[in-house]
């Protein structure tokens, strides 16, 4: 091999392990960005589990509360009385029982099956005996399974303690209704016990050894060893690697949120699955638009070396022949190919100063030079390459700037770019469901105070709202305008929808008009952009409009060059 081989080879290689490293790093970035999404995702998914469980058992420890003050309780008459009035509140709530002690511990009366033997020296007795609630959980040996108890004190004239009523709960039936749902959901105790869990494999794992508890007793329970994972972390987040079955994903995000109230820990393992995946596709379009690219400069390169080879080939030829003619005509036809020559190496000089526009232009050109040599196929090929690249150039650069983290303070924005970002990014929707667009204000810059990737998200959210209200609409119509008052500016958003049945509710955290379990979401964004807007200075309102849909204002503050964040 000669060195211009051996030369054009190595650049070859560089440029495939640049591109390699090039698309590992937009994988890595991609992929911290989606763990982001999907962290908070999973944070309002175990907030809402957390709050489930906990007010399940709220509602278990006020029925307690309530039957100890019951008068048959405070002055019982017979215990057949008492059993039927904790009958019939065991079959309105569920509980495996209710039971009356006395101050020895020693059962008065039960609601159901034979009653169980005494519970002096039980600790949610004695907490119960000091004046206090008191809570336990354990593996019931008298119904065979999991139970929380709760220990109510009974109080008599003289305030003094005279019984404890406590209500035993079904923990698995609390979890009927949400085994196997996602994310994984799991709660632990302060001996690191799974207790309560929608997968039941995870049922029972211990987290440490030698840990004691006044709360818990499993001297029943099959405790076994938890799960072994690895941790990694990314961007302050847990990630987890674990083989736990194929219930359980084998990469999560691990998440946590303490329970004092029911003293226990909520931890989730939400699946990073979709995350990794959506960052390979992005590297892997990267990989595959420079690759291309890479593709047609080598064949470029080569076109242009075998044109000089050739030129070379001629020149001697010319130089052996000695009619003029000949001569004249030769040199004229080298003086047009080396005109040539320049004109294309000028503009792939020029074009590899922005590469993503040169994939672009070269593509444009190539589809010219292929289509004289008549292959329409491939210019069919190229100009989708060309359309790629000039849709990606801006997409890419919106998409990059709304999933960043911003982190400065609130600033100078302009509130038209903002919008003409966002329509941007929901044109392609607007085209598919046939949504025509009203907004006036396109080339006029409107400076306000905020932050340029919040303030995007809120109008995002508007308009992503507005298109969804009017999905079942045969017209549809998005309007955009701002106004400018002394000291403030005003984005109006309105849209020919139904308009909104609560407009009082629709800043709610979680109140959405949408079907429960919809995958448009849980009805949280329009309380985010509430906040957004607050931490402005700002406002935002919803109303019906007199002309019908809904109709969302938002007040900014104009921006001042005297104005301090």
């Amino acid at each position: 091999m000669n060195t211009g081989l051996w030369r054009r080879i190595g650049l070859s290689a560089a440029f495939v392990i640049a591109v390699g490293a090039v698309s590992t790093a937009l994988y890595n970035y991609a992929f911290t960005q989606a763990l982001e999404q999907t962290a908070q995702r999973g944070r309002a998914d175990l907030a809402l589990a957390a709050d489930r469980l906990r007010a399940e058992l709220q509602r278990y420890r006020e029925l307690g509360v309530y039957l100890a003050d019951h008068p048959l309780v405070q002055a019982p008459v017979s215990p057949d009385a008492i059993r039927q009035l904790f009958v019939r509140s065991a079959d309105k709530t569920t509980a495996l029982d209710v039971v009356l002690l006395d101050t020895k511990g020693n059962v008065v009366a039960n609601a159901i099956g034979d009653p169980p033997q005494g519970w002096g020296d039980a600790p949610f007795f004695l907490r119960a005996m000091d004046g206090a609630l008191g809570s336990y959980h354990a593996v019931s040996p008298r119904f065979g399974r999991r139970a929380f108890y709760y220990a109510a004190p009974v109080f008599g004239l003289t305030r003094e303690v005279q019984g404890v009523v406590v209500v035993v709960v079904d923990i698995e039936r609390t979890e009927t209704d949400w085994r196997g749902g996602l994310p994984v959901v799991f709660f632990t105790d302060d001996l690191g016990v799974v207790f309560v869990s929608n997968r039941e494999e995870l049922l029972y794992l211990q987290r440490g050894v030698g840990l004691t508890s006044a709360n818990a007793d499993y001297r029943t329970a099959p405790l076994r060893p938890f799960l072994s994972y690895q941790v990694e972390q990314r961007n302050k987040l847990e990630l987890w690697r674990l083989d736990a079955g194929r219930y359980v994903p084998a990469q999560a995000l691990h998440l946590v949120q303490d329970l004092p109230v029911i003293g226990m820990r909520a931890e989730a393992l939400v699946d990073v699955a979709p995350s990794a995946k959506l960052a390979s596709l992005q590297a892997a379009v990267l990989a595959a638009v420079c690759l291309a690219f890479g593709a047609m400069l080598f064949l470029a390169t080569e076109r242009r070396r075998t044109l000089a080879v050739a030129n070379l080939l001629l020149e001697k030829r010319v130089a052996e022949r000695t009619a003029e003619l000949e001569r004249a005509q030769a040199d004229l036809v080298q003086a047009g190919k080396l005109s040539a020559l320049g004109k294309m190496s000028a503009g792939l000089s020029h074009e590899l100063n922005q590469p993503l526009m040169a994939v672009q232009n070269f593509a444009e050109n190539a589809a010219l030079y292929l289509d004289r040599d008549r292959v329409p196929e491939a210019r069919a090929n190229l100009e989708r390459i060309s359309d790629m690249a000039r849709r990606m150039g801006r997409i890419i650069k919106n998409l990059r700037a709304f999933a960043r983290q911003e982190s400065e303070p609130v600033g100078r924005v302009d509130l038209t770019g903002v919008i003409a970002s966002a329509l941007e990014l929901s044109e392609a929707r607007m085209a598919q469901e046939g949504v025509a667009l009203v907004w006036s204000d396109r080339d006029r810059p409107v400076q306000v105070r905020g932050g340029e990737v919040r303030l995007q998200q809120v109008v995002l959210n508007l308009i992503s709202n507005a298109l969804d209200a009017m999905s079942s609409q045969t017209f549809r119509c998005l309007s955009i305008s701002i106004a400018h008052e002394p000291e403030k500016v005003i984005l109006s958003v309105a849209d020919t929808g139904p308009g909104i049945t609560a407009p009082e509710k629709i800043f709610d955290p979680f109140y959405s008009t949408k079907e429960v379990g919809a995958s448009e979401g849980m009805g949280l964004g329009l309380s985010i952009s509430y906040g957004l807007v607050q931490s402005f200075g700002g406002m935002i309102r919803g109303e019906n409009a007199p002309e019908g849909g809904a109709l969302f204002t938002v007040e900014l503050k104009p921006w001042q060059e005297d104005s301090t964040p």
